[in-house]
């Protein structure tokens, strides 16, 4: 392959990871949504707003359910992350 041919191909590839991306951001500003409406919840309710056993059985269950090629490290750190961004949202 040369590389005229690998350039076309890597802006294909490049075509898709921004689809994929703005799906990701969407799905992100969803999840942000329902994190609102959950620490808007807890605060009526009096009721804190981290719950650790809660963000630790959210992060096990997405490495239960990695099939890769992320590791599950990856996908704790990733999790783990989101999980902050959404606690912090929530407060």
């Amino acid at each position: 392959m040369g590389a005229d041919e690998a350039v076309e191909i890597l802006k294909g590839f490049r075509t898709q990871i921004d689809a994929v991306d703005q799906q990701i951001l969407a799905l992100l500003n969803q999840r942000a949504g329902i994190a609102l409406q959950i620490g808007e919840t807890k605060r009526s309710a009096g009721l804190p707003v981290v719950e650790l056993t809660r963000e630790r059985a959210v992060i096990e269950g997405m490495g239960a359910r990695n099939h890769g090629p992320l590791s599950n490290d990856a996908v704790e750190r990733i999790y783990t992350a989101v999980m902050l961004e959404m606690r912090r949202l929530q407060e």
